[in-house]
């Protein structure tokens, strides 16, 4: 008897539901597609990286001594941040994912934080309109009290020649 080029005998459909198709095996996974994609290979080519550098152990020591100072001053700025208008929580996560790229504590320190953020945060939204312009009140309070004691209002106040030593820093006489 004749076959076909596939191994199919003539006139016969052909077998679309064949387990030679990648797609036809329904436990495989679907293919990772936008920034998914991005990330996972970007991830993969790091462990890589991460595992051919765990051969040379002075260059893995020296790698991790990087990332964690690295990772600490980024928390360190992000902590500074917090009370002033912008990123400040965006550059704290952000340091704690670089020092968990590395170290495990970090990593649950991390996942940790962004549990107690995002439930300040929905605590802060089921309040009373008073209650969240009072946080804002102390925010700004803060923001001002610390700028006073880093001298910028006196900074100004020299630029336009206003002579107004309440302006100036208690902190000046020590720097």
């Amino acid at each position: 008897m004749l076959a076909m080029s596939d191994g199919r005998p003539p006139g016969s459909a052909p077998d679309h539901g064949s387990s030679t198709h990648p797609s036809a095996d329904p436990s495989a996974a679907p293919p990772v597609r936008g920034w998914r994609a991005r990330y996972h290979g970007a991830h993969t080519r790091y462990r890589g990286f991460r595992d051919g550098l765990r051969h040379r152990p002075v260059v893995d020591r020296c790698w991790r001594w990087s990332i964690g100072v690295l990772g600490t001053l980024i928390v360190i700025v992000g902590i500074i941040l917090i009370p002033y208008p912008g990123p400040g929580w965006l550059v704290v996560f952000t340091g704690l994912a670089v020092l968990a790229s590395e170290f495990e504590g970090a990593r649950r320190l991390l996942h940790f934080a962004r549990g107690h953020y995002d439930r300040w945060n929905d605590w802060q939204k089921q309040q009373h309109i008073v209650v969240r312009l009072l946080l804002f009140a102390a925010t700004g309070a803060v923001v001002l009290v610390t700028l006073w004691l880093l001298d910028v209002f006196g900074l100004v106040s020299d630029w336009f020649g206003i002579d107004a030593g309440w302006l100036d820093s208690p902190l000046e006489p020590f720097a």
